[in-house]
């Protein structure tokens, strides 16, 4: 039996029942063989950055730091605000970064999906967010999974009902394990 491989999950609402909590828990659904996802739920938790604190940045950045660097892989799940990624998301995003050149980040295969109540599905906080983590170092996967109209794409086991979104969702999974 093989190692498994794991990939973090974040999700960049703070909303419970958000849809993009929803589309971590579809991704499970379409794992490639020895891969398990790992969701990382602490983003309320992660103060705002500061280049002053970065030598003691406190529990939260610690375990985030501590969750990418344990995993091979991260996928980020992003609803769009004012037609970008959150400020809590980026802000994570740049802690994860720090210290310079030697963030958690770089190195690290991520890819970014997205799911919004809109018809567009995140595309442009998704486009944001892979340049954020092409900026921290992080090796971005090609692919998008764009889940618009979002209120209307999951079945009660929490699975998309598109097979195309299913399927693109699968490709991407399987490029984060293979990168």
């Amino acid at each position: 039996m093989g190692m498994t491989i794991t990939i973090l999950g974040i999700a960049g609402s703070l909303r419970g029942e958000s849809f993009n909590r929803r589309l971590l828990a579809a991704a499970r659904h379409e794992l490639p063989p020895g891969a398990e996802l790992a969701v990382w739920d602490d983003l309320a938790a992660v103060p705002p950055f500061d280049e002053d604190a970065e030598e003691a940045p406190g529990e939260a950045v610690t375990g985030l730091r501590k969750a990418v660097a344990e995993t091979r892989a991260v996928l980020i799940a992003t609803p769009e605000y004012n037609n970008s990624l959150p400020g809590q998301l980026k802000n994570a995003l740049d802690w994860a970064s720090r210290p310079y050149g030697a963030g958690v980040l770089t190195g690290k295969p991520a890819g970014v999906i997205g799911a919004s109540p809109g018809p567009r599905g995140a595309v442009t906080a998704q486009a944001d967010a892979r340049r954020v983590l092409a900026a921290a170092g992080a090796l971005v996967v090609p692919g998008e999974v764009a889940v618009g109209d979002a209120v209307r794409r999951f079945d009660e086991r929490g699975r998309l009902l598109d097979h195309d979104l299913r399927t693109a969702l699968a490709d991407l999974l399987k490029a984060l394990v293979g990168a």
